[in-house]
């Protein structure tokens, strides 16, 4: 693999300079502290990336003051205790996507967060502790106790919700490819995920720059 700074001259051939790309790549919603953002903020971004994959991300932002309120405005505590009468509801409600399995999934994520707040005091405060160099654990995780966050939903949220995450996009994937990280332009095994955490390490200590900043010069090198 070529080092981070011969990676980012391939990506100012594409896009005018390496300054452009810098600017390009700059991660507008990166926080400093993330056991300070709430525990419905993060319940509202896991909804948001739940209910846009696969769906027209305008729609979702269109109807979101409907979601707000069809949801409480998110506050874990009270949507972890939605029941059957509340799902009724939920399907009958114009205002949002009624999609059965997203919104049973919201209610299964409410849960999710509340678990986790009570064992690490909030859910910011877990991810702010988990390892940086090991977001493949972390997808996982996400994975295995939430609902429908697999693959690039919780890729997506976590850079949403400022995290310093990677996105395995196509892009991504197909400049690691050319740069002899992965066999092919796809990440969804845990050896390949595993892979790309490691490069991200590696650019990470030779550059300085966030994670979030590396996957997105990695996706401009493309083209």
């Amino acid at each position: 693999m070529r080092d981070f700074d011969a990676i980012l001259e391939l990506a100012g051939t594409h896009h005018g300079s390496t300054e452009n790309v810098l600017s390009l790549a700059e991660n507008s919603h990166s926080v400093s502290d993330l056991s300070a953002i709430s525990d419905a903020a993060y319940l509202t971004e896991m909804t948001k990336a739940v209910f846009s994959a696969g769906f027209n991300w305008q729609v979702i932002r269109n109807k979101w003051p409907g979601f707000e309120a069809a949801f409480h405005g998110f506050e874990p505590s009270r949507v972890a205790f939605f029941h059957d009468e509340d799902v009724d509801r939920l399907l009958s409600d114009k205002a949002i996507v009624r999609n059965g399995q997203k919104i049973t999934a919201t209610i299964a994520n409410a849960r999710f967060v509340v678990d986790t707040a009570k064992e690490h005091g909030s859910f910011g405060s877990f991810l702010e502790r988990w390892p940086a160099d090991d977001q493949a654990g972390l997808l996982a995780h996400l994975g295995k106790h939430g609902s429908r966050l697999g693959g690039a939903t919780a890729q997506y949220f976590l850079r949403f919700v400022g995290y310093d995450a990677w996105i395995a996009s196509r892009d991504v994937c197909a400049a690691l490819v050319r740069e002899g990280v992965l066999d092919k332009p796809t990440a969804t095994s845990k050896t390949a995920l595993k892979k790309i955490d490691e490069a991200f390490t590696i650019l990470h200590h030779q550059s300085g720059q966030p994670r979030a900043v590396i996957s997105r010069v990695l996706a401009l090198s493309v083209g």
